[in-house]
Protein backbone atom coordinates (compact mmCIF):
# COMPACT_ATOMS: atom_id res chain seq x y z
CA UNK A 1 0.00 0.00 0.00
CA UNK A 2 1.63 3.60 -0.67
CA UNK A 3 0.77 5.46 2.37
CA UNK A 4 1.45 8.64 0.61
CA UNK A 5 -2.07 8.60 -1.07
CA UNK A 6 -3.68 7.55 2.43
CA UNK A 7 -4.23 10.14 5.51
CA UNK A 8 -6.12 9.40 8.57
CA UNK A 9 -7.06 11.66 11.04
CA UNK A 10 -8.44 9.63 13.67
CA UNK A 11 -9.81 10.88 17.74
CA UNK A 12 -8.54 9.56 20.37
CA UNK A 13 -10.28 6.30 22.09
CA UNK A 14 -10.56 8.31 25.14
CA UNK A 15 -12.47 11.53 23.60
CA UNK A 16 -14.62 8.32 21.82
CA UNK A 17 -15.48 7.03 25.18
CA UNK A 18 -16.45 10.76 27.08
CA UNK A 19 -19.03 11.72 24.43
CA UNK A 20 -20.82 8.32 24.57
CA UNK A 21 -20.64 8.42 27.99
CA UNK A 22 -22.27 12.14 28.13
CA UNK A 23 -24.96 10.51 25.42
CA UNK A 24 -25.96 7.79 27.83
CA UNK A 25 -26.13 9.74 30.81
CA UNK A 26 -28.20 12.53 29.08
CA UNK A 27 -30.36 9.88 27.19
CA UNK A 28 -31.09 7.72 29.58
CA UNK A 29 -32.01 10.57 32.18
CA UNK A 30 -34.48 11.91 29.36
CA UNK A 31 -38.10 11.33 29.06
CA UNK A 32 -38.81 9.40 26.62
CA UNK A 33 -35.22 7.69 26.78
CA UNK A 34 -33.43 7.76 24.04
CA UNK A 35 -29.75 6.57 22.60
CA UNK A 36 -28.55 8.21 19.57
CA UNK A 37 -28.27 5.64 16.33
CA UNK A 38 -24.61 7.40 15.68
CA UNK A 39 -23.49 5.27 18.39
CA UNK A 40 -24.39 1.99 16.82
CA UNK A 41 -21.46 1.70 14.76
CA UNK A 42 -18.60 0.29 17.08
CA UNK A 43 -16.81 -2.77 15.33
CA UNK A 44 -19.47 -5.12 16.29
CA UNK A 45 -22.61 -2.82 15.28
CA UNK A 46 -20.89 -1.42 12.11
CA UNK A 47 -20.37 -5.55 11.02
CA UNK A 48 -24.12 -6.41 11.33
CA UNK A 49 -25.34 -3.21 9.46
CA UNK A 50 -23.08 -4.92 6.58
CA UNK A 51 -25.31 -7.71 7.20
CA UNK A 52 -28.14 -5.93 7.18
CA UNK A 53 -27.25 -4.33 3.71
CA UNK A 54 -27.55 -7.80 2.15
CA UNK A 55 -30.47 -9.22 3.93
CA UNK A 56 -33.06 -9.60 0.82
CA UNK A 57 -35.57 -7.68 2.80
CA UNK A 58 -33.09 -4.47 3.15
CA UNK A 59 -34.10 -3.13 -0.59
CA UNK A 60 -32.16 0.07 0.05
CA UNK A 61 -28.75 -0.66 -0.37
CA UNK A 62 -29.59 -2.79 -3.79
CA UNK A 63 -32.10 0.00 -5.05
CA UNK A 64 -29.13 2.36 -4.51
CA UNK A 65 -26.41 0.57 -6.23
CA UNK A 66 -28.58 -0.15 -9.04
CA UNK A 67 -28.92 3.80 -9.19
CA UNK A 68 -25.51 4.26 -8.99
CA UNK A 69 -24.22 1.60 -11.43
CA UNK A 70 -27.18 2.80 -14.42
CA UNK A 71 -26.16 6.78 -14.03
CA UNK A 72 -22.28 7.20 -12.52
CA UNK A 73 -21.10 8.28 -15.74
CA UNK A 74 -24.14 10.74 -15.92
CA UNK A 75 -23.42 12.21 -12.50
CA UNK A 76 -19.39 12.72 -12.99
CA UNK A 77 -20.14 14.23 -16.32
CA UNK A 78 -22.04 16.92 -14.18
CA UNK A 79 -18.96 17.61 -12.30
CA UNK A 80 -16.15 20.08 -13.60
CA UNK A 81 -12.63 18.21 -14.68
CA UNK A 82 -10.22 17.59 -11.30
CA UNK A 83 -13.17 17.43 -8.59
CA UNK A 84 -12.87 15.88 -5.36
CA UNK A 85 -15.26 13.59 -3.72
CA UNK A 86 -16.70 13.91 -0.15
CA UNK A 87 -18.67 11.47 1.28
CA UNK A 88 -20.82 11.78 4.35
CA UNK A 89 -20.73 8.47 6.42
CA UNK A 90 -18.66 6.16 3.96
CA UNK A 91 -19.41 3.13 5.70
CA UNK A 92 -17.81 -0.08 3.78
CA UNK A 93 -18.02 2.52 0.39
CA UNK A 94 -19.01 -0.49 -1.18
CA UNK A 95 -21.28 1.97 -3.45
CA UNK A 96 -19.05 4.73 -4.03
CA UNK A 97 -16.48 2.57 -6.17
CA UNK A 98 -19.34 3.45 -8.69
CA UNK A 99 -18.54 7.12 -8.63
CA UNK A 100 -15.01 6.74 -8.13
CA UNK A 101 -14.27 4.52 -10.91
CA UNK A 102 -16.58 7.01 -12.89
CA UNK A 103 -14.30 9.35 -12.07
CA UNK A 104 -10.83 7.75 -12.59
CA UNK A 105 -12.19 6.88 -16.33
CA UNK A 106 -12.22 10.68 -16.83
CA UNK A 107 -10.00 12.24 -15.00
CA UNK A 108 -5.93 11.23 -14.56
CA UNK A 109 -6.65 11.37 -10.53
CA UNK A 110 -9.31 11.62 -7.70
CA UNK A 111 -9.19 12.80 -4.52
CA UNK A 112 -11.60 10.99 -1.90
CA UNK A 113 -12.50 12.58 1.63
CA UNK A 114 -14.46 9.80 3.48
CA UNK A 115 -16.09 11.05 7.19
CA UNK A 116 -17.53 8.72 9.15
CA UNK A 117 -18.08 7.94 12.78
CA UNK A 118 -17.25 4.64 12.53
CA UNK A 119 -13.56 4.84 13.09
CA UNK A 120 -12.75 0.98 12.32
CA UNK A 121 -14.59 0.88 9.55
CA UNK A 122 -13.35 4.09 8.03
CA UNK A 123 -9.60 3.10 8.21
CA UNK A 124 -10.60 -0.44 6.84
CA UNK A 125 -11.86 0.91 3.84
CA UNK A 126 -9.54 3.62 3.05
CA UNK A 127 -6.91 1.16 3.14
CA UNK A 128 -8.76 -1.16 1.04
CA UNK A 129 -9.21 2.03 -1.37
CA UNK A 130 -6.12 3.26 -1.52
CA UNK A 131 -4.63 -0.52 -2.80
CA UNK A 132 -7.19 -0.83 -5.21
CA UNK A 133 -6.99 2.23 -7.08
CA UNK A 134 -3.58 3.37 -7.64
CA UNK A 135 -4.51 7.30 -8.84
CA UNK A 136 -6.79 7.74 -5.63
CA UNK A 137 -5.54 9.77 -2.78
CA UNK A 138 -8.10 9.14 0.10
CA UNK A 139 -7.78 11.99 3.20
CA UNK A 140 -10.17 9.76 6.05
CA UNK A 141 -12.23 11.89 9.19
CA UNK A 142 -13.23 9.75 11.72
CA UNK A 143 -15.62 12.66 12.95
CA UNK A 144 -19.20 13.66 12.86
CA UNK A 145 -20.44 15.43 9.70
CA UNK A 146 -20.05 18.57 11.22
CA UNK A 147 -16.64 18.34 12.54
CA UNK A 148 -15.23 16.35 9.42
CA UNK A 149 -17.08 18.79 7.09
CA UNK A 150 -15.31 21.88 9.20
CA UNK A 151 -12.09 20.15 8.77
CA UNK A 152 -12.17 20.15 4.70
CA UNK A 153 -13.62 23.66 4.60
CA UNK A 154 -10.41 24.59 6.41
CA UNK A 155 -8.39 22.12 3.68
CA UNK A 156 -10.20 24.28 0.87
CA UNK A 157 -11.43 21.15 -0.89
CA UNK A 158 -13.22 22.29 -4.42
CA UNK A 159 -14.38 21.79 -5.90
CA UNK A 160 -16.30 18.38 -5.33
CA UNK A 161 -19.41 16.83 -5.42
CA UNK A 162 -20.45 15.76 -1.63
CA UNK A 163 -22.26 12.14 -1.48
CA UNK A 164 -24.33 11.96 1.27
CA UNK A 165 -25.90 8.32 0.68
CA UNK A 166 -28.16 5.15 2.38
CA UNK A 167 -30.91 7.71 3.21
CA UNK A 168 -28.70 8.46 6.05
CA UNK A 169 -31.08 11.91 5.73
CA UNK A 170 -33.74 9.90 6.71
CA UNK A 171 -32.15 9.79 10.20
CA UNK A 172 -32.92 13.57 10.75
CA UNK A 173 -36.26 14.92 11.52
CA UNK A 174 -37.53 17.36 8.22
CA UNK A 175 -36.49 20.48 10.29
CA UNK A 176 -33.21 19.19 10.70
CA UNK A 177 -32.56 17.66 8.11
CA UNK A 178 -33.27 21.27 6.15
CA UNK A 179 -31.10 22.78 8.31
CA UNK A 180 -28.52 20.48 8.08
CA UNK A 181 -28.87 21.17 4.36
CA UNK A 182 -28.71 24.92 4.88
CA UNK A 183 -25.47 24.55 6.50
CA UNK A 184 -24.15 22.42 3.86
CA UNK A 185 -24.93 24.61 1.17
CA UNK A 186 -23.33 27.67 2.99
CA UNK A 187 -20.31 25.82 2.70
CA UNK A 188 -20.24 24.52 -0.80
CA UNK A 189 -19.07 26.39 -3.71
CA UNK A 190 -21.16 27.86 -6.53
CA UNK A 191 -19.90 24.97 -8.48
CA UNK A 192 -19.74 21.51 -5.81
CA UNK A 193 -22.74 19.53 -6.01
CA UNK A 194 -24.56 17.15 -3.23
CA UNK A 195 -25.95 14.23 -4.44
CA UNK A 196 -28.00 12.50 -2.06
CA UNK A 197 -30.02 9.07 -1.43
CA UNK A 198 -33.34 9.17 0.06
CA UNK A 199 -35.78 6.52 0.32
CA UNK A 200 -39.39 6.74 -0.66
CA UNK A 201 -42.39 6.63 1.44
CA UNK A 202 -44.02 3.15 0.51
CA UNK A 203 -46.20 0.30 2.07
CA UNK A 204 -45.99 -0.22 5.93
CA UNK A 205 -45.56 -3.57 5.29
CA UNK A 206 -42.05 -3.11 2.69
CA UNK A 207 -40.56 -0.70 5.44
CA UNK A 208 -41.40 -3.27 8.40
CA UNK A 209 -39.72 -5.85 7.30
CA UNK A 210 -36.29 -3.71 6.01
CA UNK A 211 -35.92 -2.49 9.73
CA UNK A 212 -37.41 -5.75 11.61
CA UNK A 213 -36.06 -8.82 9.51
CA UNK A 214 -37.21 -12.59 10.03
CA UNK A 215 -33.32 -13.66 10.91
CA UNK A 216 -33.01 -11.29 13.62
CA UNK A 217 -30.18 -9.37 12.49
CA UNK A 218 -31.61 -5.73 12.75
CA UNK A 219 -32.84 -6.86 16.58
CA UNK A 220 -29.15 -7.82 17.28
CA UNK A 221 -27.80 -4.70 15.33
CA UNK A 222 -29.78 -2.69 17.77
CA UNK A 223 -29.76 -4.42 21.04
CA UNK A 224 -25.96 -3.99 20.65
CA UNK A 225 -26.13 -0.79 21.48
CA UNK A 226 -26.91 -1.82 25.19
CA UNK A 227 -23.88 -4.24 24.89
CA UNK A 228 -21.82 -1.92 23.88
CA UNK A 229 -22.66 -0.13 26.90
CA UNK A 230 -22.09 -3.26 29.50
CA UNK A 231 -18.87 -3.75 27.54
CA UNK A 232 -17.30 -0.02 27.12
CA UNK A 233 -19.36 1.67 30.41
CA UNK A 234 -19.50 -1.30 32.92
CA UNK A 235 -23.54 -1.62 32.76
CA UNK A 236 -25.72 -4.96 33.08
CA UNK A 237 -27.98 -4.43 30.20
CA UNK A 238 -26.94 -8.22 28.93
CA UNK A 239 -28.47 -9.46 32.17
CA UNK A 240 -32.09 -7.42 31.54
CA UNK A 241 -34.83 -8.30 29.27
CA UNK A 242 -35.10 -5.63 26.02
CA UNK A 243 -36.59 -6.37 23.10
CA UNK A 244 -36.67 -4.64 19.44
CA UNK A 245 -39.25 -2.74 18.37
CA UNK A 246 -39.68 -1.10 14.75
CA UNK A 247 -43.02 0.86 13.36
CA UNK A 248 -43.53 2.56 10.49
CA UNK A 249 -46.25 5.63 10.66
CA UNK A 250 -47.54 6.39 7.50
CA UNK A 251 -48.45 9.93 8.33
CA UNK A 252 -45.33 10.94 9.33
CA UNK A 253 -43.66 8.97 7.16
CA UNK A 254 -41.44 7.76 9.49
CA UNK A 255 -39.87 3.86 10.49
CA UNK A 256 -39.31 4.66 14.53
CA UNK A 257 -37.30 1.73 15.77
CA UNK A 258 -36.90 1.30 19.85
CA UNK A 259 -35.60 -1.39 22.40
CA UNK A 260 -38.13 -1.86 24.78
CA UNK A 261 -38.21 -3.14 28.30
CA UNK A 262 -40.34 -6.22 28.90
CA UNK A 263 -40.25 -6.45 32.71
CA UNK A 264 -39.93 -4.01 35.61
CA UNK A 265 -36.43 -3.80 36.25
CA UNK A 266 -33.39 -1.15 37.06
CA UNK A 267 -29.60 -1.29 35.27
CA UNK A 268 -26.88 -0.11 36.94
CA UNK A 269 -23.92 1.14 34.63
CA UNK A 270 -20.89 1.56 36.67
CA UNK A 271 -19.04 4.08 35.35
CA UNK A 272 -21.80 7.00 35.57
CA UNK A 273 -22.20 5.06 39.21
CA UNK A 274 -25.94 5.16 38.95
CA UNK A 275 -29.10 3.27 38.08
CA UNK A 276 -31.97 3.49 35.75
CA UNK A 277 -35.46 2.27 36.27
CA UNK A 278 -37.24 0.85 33.60
CA UNK A 279 -41.38 0.13 33.42
CA UNK A 280 -42.59 -2.91 31.78
CA UNK A 281 -43.27 -1.55 27.97
CA UNK A 282 -41.55 1.41 28.99
CA UNK A 283 -39.04 2.13 25.79
CA UNK A 284 -35.54 3.62 24.51
CA UNK A 285 -35.59 5.49 21.59
CA UNK A 286 -32.72 4.62 19.44
CA UNK A 287 -33.24 5.64 15.56
CA UNK A 288 -35.60 7.73 12.89
CA UNK A 289 -35.67 6.98 9.42
CA UNK A 290 -38.24 9.04 7.45
CA UNK A 291 -39.06 8.41 3.89
CA UNK A 292 -40.09 11.15 1.09
CA UNK A 293 -42.21 11.68 -2.21
CA UNK A 294 -40.57 13.35 -4.88
CA UNK A 295 -42.65 16.42 -3.85
CA UNK A 296 -41.29 16.46 -0.08
CA UNK A 297 -37.89 15.82 -1.91
CA UNK A 298 -38.26 19.50 -3.52
CA UNK A 299 -39.46 21.12 -1.00
CA UNK A 300 -36.31 19.57 1.05
CA UNK A 301 -34.11 20.89 -1.29
CA UNK A 302 -35.61 24.93 -1.24
CA UNK A 303 -35.60 24.70 2.65
CA UNK A 304 -32.48 23.38 2.72
CA UNK A 305 -31.11 26.21 -0.06
CA UNK A 306 -30.35 24.18 -2.54
CA UNK A 307 -32.56 23.08 -6.10
CA UNK A 308 -32.50 19.83 -7.69
CA UNK A 309 -30.69 19.61 -10.78
CA UNK A 310 -31.83 15.74 -11.53
CA UNK A 311 -33.45 12.37 -9.65
CA UNK A 312 -32.93 9.18 -10.95
CA UNK A 313 -35.11 6.08 -9.43
CA UNK A 314 -34.19 2.72 -9.37
CA UNK A 315 -36.12 0.31 -12.01
CA UNK A 316 -38.81 -0.77 -9.05
CA UNK A 317 -39.04 3.17 -7.92
CA UNK A 318 -38.44 2.38 -4.32
CA UNK A 319 -35.43 4.60 -3.61
CA UNK A 320 -34.20 7.97 -5.19
CA UNK A 321 -31.34 9.81 -6.00
CA UNK A 322 -30.38 13.52 -6.33
CA UNK A 323 -28.01 15.91 -7.50
CA UNK A 324 -28.74 19.34 -5.63
CA UNK A 325 -27.14 22.50 -6.40
CA UNK A 326 -26.33 25.49 -3.90
CA UNK A 327 -28.64 28.40 -4.19
CA UNK A 328 -26.21 31.37 -5.03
Amino acid sequence: MNTSRLKLAIPRPDADRAAFLREVERGLSSTPKRLACRFFYDPIGSELFEEICALPEYYLTRAEDEILGDHAAEIVAAMPPESALVELGCGSAHKTRRLIEAFLARDEALVYAPIDISRTMLERSARSLVDTYPALSVRALAAEYEDGLRMLKEDRVEPKLVLWLGSNVGNFDRASAARFLARLSSWMGEDDRLLIGIDLRKEARVLELAYDDPAGVTARFNLNLLARIDRELGADFQSAPFRHVAAYDARAGRVQMFLESVVVQSVWIESLAQSFAFAAGERIHTEDSYKYSPAEIESLARAGGMSVVRTWFDSRAQFSSSLFAPLR
